[in-house]
């Protein structure tokens, strides 16, 4: 197995006047790969947020009769798994072709993910969903790696902030078409989900049809990607990048491609990158409030009468699809008003989530005195704030999301870029988003003493904590990104 990953060896270099000819076309063919690549990713990694509203309902309503708390554990396996696999797989990435990498990883996942929608077994308990979002989330770390390493290798230092902004919609863009997708799914094929839970009793089961129809579609994303991906530009007869582009860092360290030996590449790269510790923590509460905001929206706003259950579907995706523009502006932010450095525009943009926090926990006292003074009907008004408060907390929350990676690339040399943003993910996943999105997310709203008001205090002060984790990276940032004019 080990030696069918193994990166292509490089080829001999092209004619001259081929050279930038093709490496136009191979650019646009890789960022392609790897942005549907990743958002497919997503399309098979987030079904059990949105089936939850219906699989919390009674049997005989169609639902399992879990609770918020047994699902949000289940789910909680997800990032545990993804957590680790991303640091470890990454290490492997990094030594692997990217197009095979992320292909058999997108193919195990989408039928893994299915087959929970389609066998009945795969829900019959709690332990059995975790077991199976366990193995999705090992699966689910094979895909930003191999994507980190495309970035590096054919996009060079002065451009890199902005294009993996670009990039990093992907996932925005991912999450936003499985709500859709979810939806449309629902419709096309929920209709088949129709199962006797005893004495001739028939019940609508169509949450299924959240497993099953976006992991379809990411099935056919992998076929695209095998078309499209490559793993670096030697592997197609043309220059590094840094050499192509003329842009060489002031560490010539930083632009090697020679391979690095384990044990220097986690001790020196990993280990001992004090400034990679500072983006971990700082990630940690990024992924607090990315995934406690959005993978409870649907299950909140139902509970607490906001939304339907379709409204909420489309607030999930409204709030997902605004972290396109939001990483866009956000990185050019980075690159043009601070020279590629990223704390700055993250601490602005976290502190700017507050506000929108707020909003959203406040949605119904806000929309109750803007139908008042202004005379519009309460409820069509209600769903305006709530879709914008989600909208606006998608468009700040996944800058940061975005340029926490980018920071944790630049630091390292481009074949230990891999392990690098699996190191930080680590922190993100494990601690931000399975034990405080999930975990302890699903425990206090399942509280009666507690409650919804508790979790969106954590997710106040986690936004607030990760804004200052940043700043501490703001003047180490700056000197680790000289560059050479």
């Amino acid at each position: 197995m080990i030696n069918f990953l193994k990166p292509p060896p490089p080829k001999d270099l092209l004619p001259q006047e081929k050279i930038d000819s093709e490496y136009k076309k191979m650019r646009l063919k890789v960022f392609l790969g790897a942005f549907l690549g990743y958002a497919g990713y997503y399309l098979v990694r987030k079904n059990l947020a949105l089936a939850i509203p219906g699989m919390i309902q009674p049997v005989a309503s169609g639902g399992l009769g879990y609770t918020k708390l047994e699902l949000g554990t289940a789910l909680s396996a997800v990032s545990i798994a993804y957590a680790f696999s991303k640091f470890l797989m990454g290490a492997v990435s990094d030594r692997s072709d990217v197009r095979k990498f992320l292909v058999i990883g997108l193919i195990l996942s989408a039928l893994l993910m299915m087959s929970v929608g389609l066998f009945s077994f795969a829900t019959s308990s709690v332990a059995i969903i975790f077991v199976f979002m366990l193995i999705i989330g090992w699966l689910s770390g094979m895909g930003w790696p191999p994507c980190g390493r495309v970035m590096v290798h054919w996009f060079s230092h002065n451009e890199r902030s902005f294009k993996m902004s670009i990039w990093n919609t992907s996932h925005t863009f991912g999450s936003g078409l499985m709500g859709n997708l979810a939806a449309v799914g629902t419709v096309l094929i929920g209709g088949f989900f129709l199962v006797d839970i005893g004495g001739g009793v028939i019940v609508d089961q169509s949450w299924r049809a959240v497993f099953v129809f976006p992991s379809a579609i990411a099935l056919i994303i992998a076929v695209f990607c095998w078309w499209a991906l490559r793993d670096t530009p030697q592997s197609c007869g043309l220059p590094p990048i840094d050499q192509y582009r003329n842009d060489v860092t002031a560490s010539k360290e930083m632009s090697s491609d020679a391979k690095i030996p384990l044990s220097e590449l986690f001790v020196k790269y990993i280990f001992k990158n004090k400034i990679l510790w500072l983006i971990a923590l700082a990630n940690i509460f990024v992924y607090l409030v990315r995934y406690g905001i959005g993978d409870w929206s649907p299950t909140y706003c139902q509970e607490s009468g906001l939304l339907t259950s379709a409204q909420s579907k489309m607030a999930f995706s409204l709030h997902n699809y605004a972290g396109i523009p939001g990483t866009i502006v956000c990185g050019l932010i980075s690159s043009k008003l601070f020279k590629g450095r990223c704390a700055p525009a993250n601490v602005i943009y976290m502190l700017l989530v507050v506000v929108f926090i707020v909003l959203y926990w406040k949605a119904a006292p806000v929309a109750s005195f803007l139908a008042e003074t202004f005379s519009r009907d309460l409820v069509s008004t209600q769903v305006a704030v709530v879709y914008s408060a989600l909208i606006g907390i998608g468009f700040f929350i996944y800058g940061p999301v975005a340029l926490i990676g980018v920071q944790a690339v630049n630091l390292v040399p481009k074949n230990a870029a891999g392990t690098a943003a699996g190191f930080v993910g680590l922190f993100g996943y494990l601690v931000g988003d399975a034990l405080l999105s999930k975990i302890v997310i699903g425990a206090v709203a399942d509280n009666v003493h507690l409650g919804w008001g508790a979790a969106f205090w954590i997710f106040i002060i986690g936004s607030i904590l990760a804004a200052v984790f940043s700043a501490t990276t703001w003047k180490r940032e700056k000197a680790a990104f000289a560059l050479n004019k």
